[in-house]
C-alpha cells in the first residue's frame, strides 16, 4: 500500500478493553497531551506524513488537518544491521532542525494526535527475519520514542514479514512503551486469510495492536469473506475484505479502511470520499451497502486511513473533511 518514498502511492492499539480511555460522545478526540494508544479516538482517521517531496503538497506537520487523530511519519530508514531502523529528517520538507521537527511533534500531541513512526513503504529495505534483528529492531524503535517523542510504529513492510520474529519485536516495544500506539499497513494480499503472515502477526499482538489499516488499493480484484471476487475502488471491495478480518479474530476497533487520498495517490483504486462513508455506515449501522451486506455490524470499527495527509492538502483536504467528519460522526 505505501508508496515508496519516491513513489506516489502508499504501500506501505489494541481492541479497547475494559477501562480503556476513549473520547467522549461529540468529541473525536480526548485533550490528553500523552496521545497514546489509550487517548486514541473511538473512531480514528490516520494519515501518513510524507518525509518527502514526489510531487504532493509539502507539509510540515503542524500543517496536517486537525481532522487526523493519528499521523504516521513516512518512514524510518534501515541502517546496516539487521533489523535496525534510524529516522532522517528530508531536508526538502523545510524544517531548519530536528528540534523543530520535535517541537510540532510536541504541539500535535497536545491537540490530542498520536505521531507515530512509519516503518516499510513499497521500497522499505528493513528485515526482521530473526530473534537478533527482533531485538535490534525493538530496541531502535524505543530509542527513536524517546528521542523524538513518537507515540510508536506503523508497520508497513511490503517485501516480506515474519510473524514469529515480528511479534516478537512488536511486544519487546509494548513492554517498553505500554501505551504505545501500533498500526499496521498491509497490502490487500496479506489479510485474505488468517494463515497469512502480516494476519498472523496482528493476531499474535491483539492484545495491543491499535488498529489495521489494511491499504484497499493498487491491487486489482480481490476475494472477499464470502468468496466472491470484487474489484477495488468499490463499497464492496471495502466491505467484504474488511469483512475477512472482522470474522477471522480481529475486534472491529482494530479495523480500519485505508485508500488514497487522490488518484494521484496509488497507481489504483482511487475511492470516493462518500464511497468510503458508504462503506463505514454498511459496516457500522447496515446502510450504504453495494451487493455485499455483512451478517452484522460492527458500531466499533476504528474508522479510516490514507495515503497521504499530503496527496489529500493536493486534493482540498478532501478525505479530512468528509471522510474524517463522518468517521468522527460514527457511533
Amino acid at each position: 500500500m505505501l508508496a515508496a518514498a519516491a513513489a506516489t502511492a502508499l504501500l506501505s492499539g489494541g481492541a479497547l478493553s475494559a477501562g480503556t480511555a476513549q473520547a467522549a460522545p461529540g468529541s473525536h478526540r480526548q485533550s490528553a497531551p500523552a496521545a497514546g494508544a489509550s487517548a486514541v479516538a473511538k473512531h480514528a482517521v490516520t494519515g501518513y506524513w510524507q518525509n518527502f517531496d514526489n510531487g504532493a503538497t509539502v507539509q510540515k506537520l503542524k500543517d496536517v488537518d486537525d481532522a487526523y487523530d493519528i499521523i504516521a511519519v513516512a518512514f524510518a530508514d534501515a541502517t546496516g544491521k539487521p533489523g535496525e531502523i534510524t529516522f532522517h529528517l528530508d531536508p526538502a520538507v523545510g524544517y531548519s532542525s530536528a528540534d523543530d521537527f520535535k517541537a510540532d511533534i510536541k504541539a500535535k500531541q497536545s491537540a490530542g494526535t498520536s505521531v507515530i513512526l512509519s516503518v516499510g513503504g513499497e521500497k522499505g529495505s528493513v528485515s526482521v527475519s530473526d530473534s537478533a534483528s527482533a531485538d535490534a529492531f525493538a530496541a531502535s524503535v524505543n530509542q527513536l520514542m524517546d528521542e523524538y517523542g513518537f507515540n510508536g510504529v506503523d508497520i508497513d513492510l511490503e517485501n516480506g514479514l515474519n510473524s514469529t520474529y515480528m511479534t516478537q519485536a512488536l511486544k519487546a516495544v509494548h513492554a517498553q512503551h505500554p501505551d504505545a500506539v501500533v498500526t499496521m499497513a498491509p497490502q490487500t494480499i496479506d489479510m485474505q486469510s488468517p494463515q497469512n503472515e502480516y494476519f498472523k502477526t496482528a493476531l499474535g499482538i491483539k492484545d495491543f495492536l491499535t488498529v489495521v489499516n489494511m491499504q484497499y488499493y493498487n491491487s486489482g480484484s480481490m476475494l472477499g469473506c464470502d468468496g466472491k471476487v470484487y474489484s477495488q475502488g468499490t463499497v464492496d471491495f471495502l466491505t467484504g475484505l474488511a469483512c475477512i478480518q472482522l470474522e477471522n479474530g480481529l475486534d472491529p476497533s482494530q479495523v480500519g479502511l485505508g485508500v488514497p487520498a487522490s488518484s494521484s495517490a496509488a497507481g489504483g483504486g482511487y475511492t470516493a470520499p462518500s464511497v468510503v462513508n458508504d462503506a463505514l455506515d454498511c459496516l457500522t449501522k447496515g446502510s450504504g451497502c453495494g451487493t455485499f451486506k455483512p451478517s452484522k455490524t460492527y458500531p466499533g470499527l476504528r474508522g479510516a486511513m490514507t495515503w497521504s495527509t499530503n496527496w489529500d492538502a493536493a486534493n482540498g483536504n478532501a478525505f479530512a473533511s468528509q471522510v474524517g467528519g463522518h468517521v468522527h460522526g460514527l457511533p
